[in-house]
């Protein structure tokens, strides 16, 4: 009795630990989330947007780019995108590229050729620095994906294929670049030029990467009922995309361009001084497909 009694337990005790022992293993193999997550920072002074690319998932952050300006929703809904984000920087007046734009392994834009960019005389001091900004790339290393966020004259990594590249700036992390990249000059420890207004409250755009390879799109739109005293400063962009774990990152072409894109909804981040929101055609975005 005793004999069968110590079986009947031994039996039970094996079940409950190969039980355990199955449902950990299941466990420890499920996938980590790999969707991609929108969030929304309600502040006194601004309403941030954020969408999130986990590195592990099957979407691609891709530039593109138009002749002739259009609307954040269009570039979306041309390319069925699940997000968007506004691009780089262009001159409003002839419409041309001030920043530089790789798609599919070519040049597509090229501020070189922007007589109002090169023939200005005004920004002769600072030329070489403005065609020298960072850019977002996406590299094709080895048939795995990487993302960098560089200054335009920095080499290609070895082993390693230029895609996609948008240009944008200043810097931001993993430190603010806003003179080595011409925005920002001083002369006698005073400023003598802030191209984007940086420590001024605006509308601003951004994206980021973590150490883990994700990416973030960041876009900080204005409250409508504080049109002049509203927005980010871009120290201070900085500094909250290092509270989402970001290390490296760049500002994207902010003002009355910030717009993003998400699930069929539009954001726009400038609003005039009434407090309307600015719909603002623009030159290029970051797909997301």
């Amino acid at each position: 009795m005793n004999y069968r009694k110590q079986l009947f337990i031994l039996a039970i005790a094996l079940g409950i630990f190969l039980s355990f022992s199955i449902d950990s293993l299941s466990q420890s193999k499920l996938p980590t989330s790999t969707a991609i997550h929108y969030d929304v920072y309600e502040r006194s002074q601004q309403t941030i947007h954020a969408v999130t690319i986990p590195h592990d998932s099957n979407y691609r952050l891709v530039p593109s780019v138009v002749g002739e300006l259009q609307g954040i929703k269009e570039f979306a809904e041309k390319y069925n995108a699940i997000a968007a984000i506004n691009g780089g920087y262009f001159d409003p007046v002839n419409y041309k590229t001030t920043s530089y734009i790789v798609r599919d392994g070519k040049l597509v834009s090229d501020p070189r050729t922007n007589e109002r960019l090169i023939d200005n005389p005004d920004l002769q001091p600072y030329l070489g620095k403005i065609l020298n900004r960072v850019e977002l790339r996406q590299y094709l290393c080895q048939e795995e994906v990487n993302y960098d966020i560089v200054l335009h004259s920095v080499p290609v990594p070895d082993n390693c294929t230029l895609k996609a590249a948008l240009g944008g700036g200043p810097g931001l992390l993993p430190q603010d670049t806003s003179v080595a990249e011409g925005f920002i000059a001083y002369q006698d420890k005073e400023i003598i030029r802030d191209a984007i207004g940086s420590n001024s409250l605006n509308a601003r755009s951004a994206v980021g990467i973590t150490p883990e390879g994700d990416l973030i799109l960041v876009m900080v739109a204005q409250q409508s009922q504080l049109p002049s005293n509203s927005g980010m400063s871009l120290p201070d962009l900085a500094d909250f995309m290092s509270t989402l774990g970001v290390t490296k990152a760049m500002n994207l072409d902010g003002g009355s361009s910030s717009a993003l894109y998400y699930d069929g909804q539009t954001f726009y981040g400038k609003v005039d001084s009434e407090g309307n929101r600015v719909e603002r055609q623009i030159k290029s975005v970051l797909l997301i497909y």
